[in-house]
C-alpha cells in the first residue's frame, strides 16, 4: 500500500568456458552479459535508484584496458546501461562481432567476470557517484577491485577510524566508498604478501611473478581482515581486475543471497527464484549462502566456499519474505499464503463472525497471496459451520440443505491500482488531492449499507495512504464497516540494515503511541527514555544498549495502539466504521518460522549497532519533532 525502499539487489556470473565455448552452445559469446541482464531485470524490484554493472576480461596484454563499468540512475537505469553496452558492441561490424578472437581482445564488455547492481538508497545520498559497483582502479590488475552489495552498516564512523589510522585518507565519507577503501588496502596488503612470497622463495620478476601473484590470490585474507568490523546486514560482492570474485553474507543471516554453479556458468543473486527463472532451474538446484559464509572464485574459475565470520544468531530478514522478495519463490508464496491464514480468527471478532454480509478483498498487488490464505482460512472457518449445521438439524429437506451448503465467503476485487502519482507535483494540497486517486474500486460490488468490506494489505507503515487514499475510496461503495488488514504485525521499530525506515514519525504505530501518552498525561516517559537515550551515547558501538523506544511502547496492549491507529487515519468525512487489524509477532513466526528477524515488530536487534542507531533516531524525534507536535 506504502511503496518502501530496499537496499538494493546484486547479481555475479563468472563464466567457467572459453567465449568460444558459448558462441558455439548457445549462438553467442555475449551468453553471461546476457544473463546478467535478466537476472538484474528480474530483480528491478529491489532498485530503482539506479543500477550499474562492470566486466573484466581475463584475456588482455599490458595497455589494453581489461575492466569496464557501466552506472546510471532512475527507475529505468537497467535498460540504460545495457542499452549503451549493446550499443557499443554494435560499433562493430558484425563480422566482427561474430569472431570470438577479435571479441576477446577489443571489444568491451566481453569478459568472464560479470557484476550487477540495483540502487535503493537509505542514507539519502544520490548522484552517480553513490551508484555500485564502485572501482578503486591500480596499475596491477591484482590491486584494482570493483565492489557492490546489498547493505547497509550501522558503524561507518568505526570502519573509517579504522582505515584512517593507518594512514588512509579517504575523500569520500559515505558508507560505500569507506568499504571500497578498507577492501581495497586489504587486497593490496594480501598482494604484496604473494609478492614476497613469489620474489623470495621462487625467486620470480617480471611478468612471472605478476602472474603468480593472479594465480595465488586468496580474497578469503582480505574478507577475514575487514568482515570482522563490519555491524549490520550484508550481502558483500567484489570482483578483482585480475578475474578473482567473491559474495560474502554477514553472520546473523539479515540479508539473502544464493547461487547456482554448473560445468559452464557460476550465478549469484539476491533472490531464488530470479536463478530459477535465469537459468532454467528446479527449486533444489539453487543454494542459500549459508551465514557468515563467503563464495570464492579464483582467476581459473574454481570456487570454494568458506567461512569468514562465525555463524551468529541466525535472525534472517522476515519483511523480506513479507514484502520485498518475490512472491514466486516456493516457500515466500507458501509464508505469505501462511500470514493472511492466520489472521482469520482475529478477522472473524473484527466483523462479529458476520462472514454473510462481509465482502473480502485485497489492496493490490503485494497483498494476493495473502489474500488468498485469508480466504483459506475463511472458507476452513465456513466448512466448520455448515458442518454443525447439517448435523444439528433434525429433518433435511432439499431446501435447508441448500440453504446451508450455497453459504459461501464473499470475495470481490474491490480496490484497484489506477494510476501513478507523479512525484513532481510537491505543493501538499495538490499532492493529497491525488494521492486520493491513486485507486479506484468496483462499483456495486457490495451493498450499500449492509455489508462490511475486509481488505488485507501486506503491511501498514506511515498510515498516509490510508488517510489519504484507502478509507476515501473505499468508503464510495457504502460499506458499514471497514476492516484494514495488515498481513504483518505492527511496524514500530526503524530498520537499520537495509530498508528505508529511518524515522520515528514516520510510523503510525509510533505516533498512536505518542498520542496515547498525550492523552494519558505520561509525556514523561518520552522525556525519561530521551535522557536515558543521551546517556546511552556514551556506550562503546560494539556493546548493545537498551533499546529506550521500547519503553514508549511499554504502557499500551496491541489493541490500544490498533484502535489509536483508527483515530489517526480516518478522515473525517469518512461514514463507515473502521477497524485496523494486524498480525501478531507469535502468528508472524508460525507462518515465517526460518526467518526469525523481525526488529521491526519487536525491537530486538540482533546486532550492538542497531540498538544504537534506534536511540539515535528517538533522539532525532524528540529533538526535531516531539515539542512541533
Amino acid at each position: 500500500m506504502e511503496p518502501l525502499k530496499h537496499e538494493c539487489g546484486f547479481a555475479l556470473v563468472r563464466l567457467l568456458k572459453p567465449l568460444s565455448y558459448y558462441q558455439e552452445k548457445y549462438g553467442t559469446w555475449m551468453y553471461g552479459l546476457n544473463k546478467l541482464y535478466l537476472l538484474m531485470e528480474k530483480q528491478h524490484n529491489r532498485g530503482q535508484e539506479g543500477a550499474g554493472l562492470a566486466s573484466v576480461k581475463l584475456q588482455t596484454m599490458p595497455g589494453e584496458e581489461y575492466l569496464f563499468r557501466q552506472r546510471a540512475e532512475g527507475a529505468n537505469a537497467i535498460q540504460e546501461i545495457f542499452g549503451k553496452v549493446y550499443h557499443t558492441i554494435g560499433e562493430f561490424s558484425q563480422e566482427e562481432q561474430s569472431d570470438v578472437s577479435f571479441a576477446e581482445k577489443h571489444i568491451p564488455f566481453a569478459g568472464e567476470c560479470y557484476m550487477g547492481h540495483l540502487r535503493y538508497s537509505t542514507t539519502g545520498r544520490s548522484g552517480l557517484t553513490f551508484v555500485h559497483p564502485m572501482v578503486r582502479r591500480n596499475n596491477w590488475r591484482a590491486k584494482t577491485l570493483a565492489t557492490c552489495g546489498n547493505f547497509n552498516l550501522t558503524n561507518v564512523e568505526a570502519v573509517f577510524k579504522a582505515i584512517t589510522s593507518k594512514g588512509q585518507h579517504p575523500r569520500l565519507t559515505s558508507d560505500t566508498h569507506i568499504l571500497l577503501e578498507q577492501v581495497g588496502h586489504a587486497l593490496d596488503r594480501e598482494v604484496e604478501r604473494v609478492y614476497r612470497i613469489g620474489h623470495v622463495e621462487h625467486g620470480l620478476d617480471g611478468m612471472d611473478i605478476t602472474h603468480f601473484i593472479e594465480k595465488h590470490i586468496d580474497m578469503s585474507n582480505v574478507l577475514k581482515k575487514t568482515a570482522p568490523l563490519w555491524d549490520g546486514g550484508f550481502v558483500m560482492s567484489g570482483l578483482s581486475g585480475s578475474g578473482e570474485m567473491y559474495a560474502l553474507r554477514d553472520a546473523h543471516g539479515i540479508r539473502p543471497a544464493f547461487y547456482y554453479i554448473d560445468d559452464e556458468v557460476i550465478v549469484v543473486a539476491s533472490e531464488r527464484p530470479v536463478i530459477q527463472t535465469v537459468m532454467n532451474l528446479t527449486y533444489d538446484k539453487v543454494e542459500e549462502l549459508q551465514p557468515g559464509q563467503a563464495l570464492l572464485i579464483n582467476q581459473k574459475g574454481e570456487h570454494r566456499l568458506e567461512q569468514i565470520l562465525l555463524p551468529a544468531d541466525f535472525k534472517a530478514c522476515s519483511f523480506e519474505r513479507i514484502y520485498f522478495s518475490r512472491g514466486s519463490d516456493y516457500d515466500i508464496y507458501r509464508e505469505r499464503k501462511a500470514l493472511g491464514h492466520c489472521l482469520t480468527e482475529q478477522i472473524l471478532k473484527a466483523i462479529d463472525y458476520d462472514v454473510d454480509n462481509t465482502v473480502f478483498s485485497f489492496v493490490p498487488n503485494t497483498a494476493e497471496v495473502a489474500y488468498y490464505g485469508m480466504i483459506e482460512g475463511l472458507n476452513d472457518y465456513l466448512n466448520e459451520e455448515k458442518t454443525k449445521a447439517l448435523l444439528q438439524t433434525d429433518t433435511l429437506d432439499e431446501e435447508k440443505v441448500r440453504s446451508i451448503v450455497e453459504r459461501r465467503i464473499r470475495t470481490e476485487k474491490v480496490a484497484i491500482k489506477d494510476i501513478k502519482l507523479r512525484t513532481f507535483i510537491t505543493e501538499g494540497n495538490t499532492r493529497n488531492d491525488l494521492a486520493a486517486h491513486v485507486y479506484d474500486v468496483t462499483y456495486g460490488s457490495i451493498r450499500r449499507g449492509e455489508d462490511n468490506l475486509v481488505i488485507i494489505d501486506d503491511s501498514i507503515v506511515r498510515g498516509t495512504t490510508i488517510k489519504q487514499s484507502i478509507l476515501k475510496i473505499l468508503d464510495r461503495i457504502g460499506p458499514r464497516l471497514i476492516v484494514i488488514v495488515s498481513s504483518s504485525p505492527q511496524i514500530r521499530y526503524p530498520d537499520c540494515y537495509g530498508i528505508d525506515m529511518s524515522k520515528m514519525k514516520e510510523f503510525i504505530a509510533f505516533r498512536a503511541a505518542i498520542a496515547l501518552h498525550r492523552e494519558r498525561g505520561s509525556e514523561h516517559i518520552i522525556e525519561e527514555q530521551y535522557r536515558k537515550a543521551l546517556s546511552l551515547r556514551a556506550t562503546s558501538k560494539n556493546d548493545f544498549v537498551p533499546n529506550v523506544v521500547k519503553e514508549v511502547y511499554k504502557p499500551f496492549s496491541a489493541e490500544e495502539i490498533s484502535a489509536k491507529i483508527v483515530e489517526l487515519v480516518k478522515p473525517d468525512d469518512v461514514k463507515a466504521d473502521v477497524k485496523v487489524v494486524f498480525q501478531s509477532i507469535e502468528k508472524l513466526h508460525e507462518a515465517i518460522p526460518n526467518h526469525p528477524g523481525d526488529w521491526y515488530f519487536t525491537g530486538n536487534y540482533p546486532t550492538p549497532g542497531g540498538t544504537h542507531l534506534v536511540n539515535e533516531a528517538f533522539i532525532d524525534y524528540v529533538e526535531q519533532d516531539w515539542h512541533k507536535e
